[in-house]
């Protein structure tokens, strides 16, 4: 697929089915949702990019960016891929870029999935932050993804698969992003507070989270639920920060559910 603006793009699923966009995290790979593309693409065309500076996208990156741009992004893949409006999945970082989208274009969204997200800096994932930026500095790019599955998974899940994240770790090693671009991603995220928008967000969504989520605290999950005028709350009992992976036919079950298959 030729890049569009610098994003790789790529669709999956019939042409003529509704379309669904899957929005990353701070990784911004559309690798991410590997395990989740089959039984979607059964019901959509589902529409995966790898985000500006990032994987197979154009990796030159602006030393300062903000959520908006991260929801331009998405419109420019939309327009790319001839999508006048759809569904949103959008995973923390997708998630904010999935808000800033329903305030800047609300049009064209149809219904909007928050997977462990938030709508301000919340302290524990500021530390978090911090620890992983001091991993990546002090450290490189190597400790930096030896240590992404403390953040990811639950324990026993990780240690279950534990030779086959041994096995990815030399091909996250060699697509990894430039450091000051996921310091310039991670700054974003950081000044990210759409708090006071959320009552303006009509759009209907589902706030799904995990509940032991070691990443981004579940309670971020409550305050999106109890200010979006149109919020469905969902929280899987178990799968970690990337419960899609983790428990991806539970994941499926209830997104599948709200989006009305």
């Amino acid at each position: 697929m030729p890049l569009t603006s610098g994003l790789y793009w790529e669709a999956e699923g019939s042409p003529s089915a509704p379309a669904l966009v899957l929005a990353s995290g701070l990784g911004g790979s559309a690798h991410y949702w590997q395990p989740n593309l089959v039984p979607l693409a059964q019901h959509y065309r589902v529409i995966t990019y790898d985000q500006r500076g990032t994987g197979r996208s154009d990796r030159a990156f602006p030393a300062s960016v903000t959520v908006a741009d991260f929801a331009d992004d998405i419109l420019a893949v939309m327009d790319a891929a001839g999508v006048e409006k759809a569904h949103l999945v959008g995973h923390a970082l997708g998630a904010a870029a999935g808000l800033a989208l329903a305030t800047k274009a609300p049009e064209r969204l149809d219904k909007l999935v928050l997977v462990n997200g938030w709508a301000a800096p919340d302290p524990h994932f500021a530390r978090c932050f911090d620890a992983r930026l001091s991993l990546l500095r002090d450290s490189g790019v190597r400790a930096y993804i030896a240590a992404q599955p403390i953040f990811l998974y639950p324990a026993d899940w990780s240690s279950r698969h534990s030779a086959e994240l041994d096995g990815e770790e030399d091909a996250h090693v060699a697509a990894f992003p430039a450091i000051r671009t996921v310091e310039a991603r991670i700054a974003a995220l950081r000044a990210f507070d759409i708090s006071m928008l959320l009552g303006q967000i009509a759009t209907p969504a589902l706030v799904l989270s995990a509940a032991d989520d070691a990443l981004v605290p579940p309670h971020c999950s409550d305050v999106l639920t109890a200010m979006l005028p149109n919020a469905t709350p969902a929280r899987m009992a178990w799968g970690g920060h990337a419960c899609n992976v983790t428990d991806p036919d539970g994941f499926h079950a209830l997104v599948l559910d709200f989006l009305g298959t």
